[in-house]
């Protein structure tokens, strides 16, 4: 499947299938012995979206190819996701602990942390994506009889779209320091649009709002569309017959570390594999792992 600049989707084709695919991951994860993570919705809402592939993963039905390609991508995958869920978790509950109220989650997809989180009193959790994706999670949720653990505020628009303008009026305070999260989405956008994704952050935000994200670094050698295809492989070495390989857009894109640092962001930056040593989890060895340029970053604003 490939993109277009205004492509839309729902939680079980194009971008939004990732994000099934990453709560599948999650489901794993929270099910191992010695789980980094405690995700009891992922499992749930992957059965919700009903992606016949992804249920028999989380169901312990999808057997490893005999190569061993795909018993390592498994364990990649999921501690990949294991570790990068476990790095903004805490990053939100430490900028709760630090006084920081109002949080942000863009391009949220099955994400659970306004359900799951132990949220202080008064903690507002704004969470923005695609409308259909929006409008079946919050269906889903309320099927399963939950409720969020903080004020949870929906925001359903495109990224690409004036969503500063509809947070606000779904009651977002720019007066406030606000707690950012722009996971697994950077390579998702357009260049440009990953430009004015941070030049909204930065107008938005407060004096001691914080910011994570990802940064997956430069790599001379390998486009995003490359790079698109290596993990389509890695899925379809486990017997995933969805295509993900045109999901990536391409063009020279900023550096993040970069453009948030000449916005008057205080920028810090961990490898990815530091984040795998902390957790107790084994970072592959394979040089042309895709998650050795990986950087987790957090900014802090003035």
């Amino acid at each position: 499947m490939s993109r277009t600049d205004q492509d839309t989707w729902d939680l079980a084709s194009s971008v939004g299938a990732t994000a099934t695919m990453v709560a599948a991951a999650r489901a794993l994860a929270s099910a191992e012995p010695d789980a980094i993570i405690d995700d009891p919705f992922a499992a749930p809402l992957v059965r919700a979206v009903g992606l016949d592939f992804f249920i028999r993963l989380i169901d312990g039905q999808v057997v490893p190819s005999e190569s061993q390609a795909g018993e390592r991508d498994l364990r990649l995958e999921t501690d990949s996701m294991a570790v990068r869920t476990r790095f903004f978790d805490d990053f939100f509950l430490n900028a709760a602990r630090d006084g920081v109220t109002q949080s942000v989650i863009l391009a949220a997809g099955l994400d659970a942390r306004a359900y799951r989180l132990t949220w202080p009193p008064g903690s507002v959790v704004y969470e923005i994506d695609q409308p259909k994706v929006i409008e079946f999670k919050t269906a889903a949720m309320a099927d399963l009889g939950v409720t969020p653990t903080a004020e949870r505020r929906t925001v359903a628009v495109d990224l690409r779209d004036d969503w500063p303008d509809a947070l606000r009026r779904s009651g977002f305070d720019p007066a406030r320091p606000t707690s950012w999260s722009a996971e697994g989405l950077l390579m998702y956008l357009p260049p440009d649009a990953q430009d004015r994704l941070f030049d909204n952050i930065t107008e938005l935000s407060a004096p001691r709002s914080m910011l994570a994200t990802e940064y997956h670094g430069d790599d001379p050698n390998r486009t995003m569309s490359e790079r698109a295809r290596e993990f389509n492989q890695r899925w379809a070495n486990l017997g995933c017959d969805i295509d993900l390989s045109g999901l990536f857009f391409d063009g020279e894109r900023s550096n993040v570390v970069d453009y948030l640092t000449e916005r008057g962001w205080a920028v810090t930056t961990r490898p990815r594999r530091d984040f795998f040593a902390d957790y107790g989890r084994t970072f592959p060895t394979d040089e042309e792992s895709q998650l050795r340029n990986i950087l987790s970053l957090t900014a802090t604003r003035g």
